[in-house]
């Protein structure tokens, strides 16, 4: 497996410069844009592809939190289960109050407003867990890395719940 890090030449980290990874994605697709192979060797050619394949895959890996943070796991040798669904009581009814005032957004006075609400807190517990995996992967021992993939499933929910309120909006908006 290629490292991304390596490839966008990029220290190996949480903390992303993402202009530094916007560029050095663009000129990499630059220069491994199959177009540019268009008379060369069907081995050429096919080479090419999977290179741009690659970048393409390790930018959307670093460019998202969420993503850079399995990954970096991975790198550590920590593989994400599945069937881990252990979590936080106190995090679990918050997401249930959430997900109530979702589900009654539809219905209230100001439908725009509840969702709005729904949104804030979630991207501001989003925020916060980004900011909670950025400090474990700082600190970097064993002991810090073995407490991100909690933080990494709480992420997960709060990401599937603002697609739930995006869905929400477009419901909204388009009278359903």
């Amino acid at each position: 497996m290629t490292d991304y890090f390596a490839l966008f030449g990029l220290p190996v980290g949480f903390a992303v410069d993402a202009e530094a990874l916007a560029l050095r994605y663009r000129d990499l697709q630059r220069a491994a844009h199959p177009d540019r192979y268009a008379g060369a060797s069907e081995r050429e050619r096919l080479l090419s592809v999977q290179q741009a394949s690659l970048i393409n895959e390790g930018y959307r890996t670093l460019k998202d939190p969420l993503a850079r943070a399995a990954y970096l796991l991975e790198l550590n040798g920590i593989t994400l289960s599945d069937t881990d669904t252990r979590m936080d009581p106190m995090f679990l009814m918050e997401q249930m109050e959430l997900r109530e005032a979702l589900d009654a957004a539809p219905r209230a006075a100001d439908p725009h407003a509840a969702l709005d609400q729904v949104r804030g807190i979630a991207e501001a517990t989003e925020r916060r867990l980004v900011e909670e995996l950025a400090a474990l992967f700082q600190q970097g021992d064993a002991a810090a890395l073995q407490q991100a993939p909690e933080r990494l499933r709480k992420l997960q929910f709060m990401r599937k719940l603002l697609d739930e309120v995006d869905a929400r909006e477009d419901d909204l908006a388009h009278g359903i």
